[in-house]
């Protein structure tokens, strides 16, 4: 089923669900980033504003390689929802374009580039402030089968 955005506003925030345990946008995990979203209704976009801090550095004072293909992947995934799809990642690339400085404000970006059947194309960008694209991402993702998205629901709220 597809939302109907005409009745949405125009920006939804899309804030960690308490009950939720992913890694990346859950509120329930201790350890997690608990990640907030912007969900732009009319450019059909998430958009995200980070300072990452020490904790998710790689050498120098640069993000970790995981951590930028964690922010790509959520807000690729999160793009599912205008589709008012449950979908999972069977696929993604990215390139590591420039280092992101965990000190410094980055935006991160995701959209639906077309969809095939079961299959949404997704793509993600990680800018600076300045707009230089620092990463890029493709992804596959698989929209559930209702069977499979009711077990998913038995197990977690999301």
């Amino acid at each position: 089923m597809v939302p109907d955005l005409d009745e949405m506003t125009e920006t939804v925030r899309l804030e960690p669900n308490p009950e939720n345990g992913c890694f990346g946008c859950g509120g329930a995990n201790d350890f997690g980033m608990k990640l907030t979203f912007e969900q732009d209704n009319e450019r059909r976009k998430i958009v995200g504003r980070f300072i990452l801090g020490s904790r998710y550095r790689g050498g120098g004072n640069m993000a970790h390689g995981g951590i930028i293909a964690l922010l790509l992947d959520e807000a690729m995934g999160k793009a599912c929802r205008f589709r008012g799809a449950r979908a999972v990642t069977a696929q993604m690339t990215v390139d590591f374009l420039k280092p992101i400085d965990v000190e410094k404000e980055i935006i991160v970006e995701a959209f639906e580039e077309t969809q095939s059947g079961r299959n949404l194309f997704q793509v993600g960008e990680i800018r600076n402030a300045a707009g230089d694209v620092l990463a890029r991402g493709k992804a596959r993702f698989v929209i559930l089968r209702q069977e499979e998205q009711q077990n998913w629901a038995a197990h977690e709220k999301v």
